[in-house]
């Protein structure tokens, strides 16, 4: 098969070959464990500076405290805080949350909303969180940026953008809308496993025939 030469050739090689390496859909492909599509939004919005480890260890007895974003909106304060103290800057996610929470209920039946446009408008959502949101728990197009992925993105050729949105937009120009939350999920797998920032393994990366900066980095 020939070299893929062209960056949306690299991207969409890349969509297929990745899949091949990290098969599931996007709800599978996602380290942050939820049932619905508010427990994502809440776990996304504790995500920011902190570990998808950490969010699972706290998100359980949330959830089971607050199951409905009513129950969120309606919570006091400090006991939120309390209990997400260790994902880190807890007063300024709570407050986050349960803006959210109350936009949620007064705006949206309680329900979360399925456009970018609504989504970023909820207290505590960037575009980021919207698409985690879109494509992870509402199964819609939606592309999320993270460092894995632009750095990544960045690597293959795919953009020389280092603003998130401009690097979502460069790839959502090739990326097929189907594939791009699981091809963003799978980024960051490749990411963290075989192409970190400091030290990637080129050596063992299956887009090392193509990729730019293959043994460069």
């Amino acid at each position: 098969m020939a070299k893929p030469r062209t960056p949306k050739g690299r991207a969409l090689e890349t969509v297929r070959r990745l899949a091949g390496e990290y098969p599931g859909t996007a709800a599978e492909l996602c380290a942050l464990r939820h049932e619905d599509a508010f427990q994502l939004l809440v776990a996304t919005i504790l995500s920011a500076q902190s570990t998808d480890v950490n969010v699972n260890k706290v998100t359980p007895g949330l959830f089971a405290r607050y199951p409905e974003a009513s129950e969120l909106a309606a919570a006091e304060p400090g006991e939120v805080e309390a209990m997400i103290h260790s994902t880190g800057f807890f007063r300024s996610k709570t407050r986050s949350l349960l803006g959210m929470a109350r936009a949620l209920v007064d705006h949206h039946g309680g329900e979360v909303p399925s456009t970018m446009e609504e989504l970023v408008a909820l207290p505590g959502v960037g575009r980021k969180t919207a698409n985690v949101v879109l494509s992870v728990g509402l199964d819609r197009p939606g592309l999320p940026v993270d460092t894995h992925v632009g750095r990544l993105a960045r690597r293959l050729g795919l953009t020389e953008a280092d603003d998130p949105v401009k690097v979502e937009r460069d790839l959502d120009a090739m990326v097929p809308p189907a594939e791009r939350g699981t091809f963003s999920l799978r980024l960051i797998l490749h990411g963290r496993r075989v192409c970190s920032a400091r030290r990637p393994r080129c050596g063992d990366c299956l887009l090392n025939d193509y990729c730019p900066s293959a043994f460069r980095a």
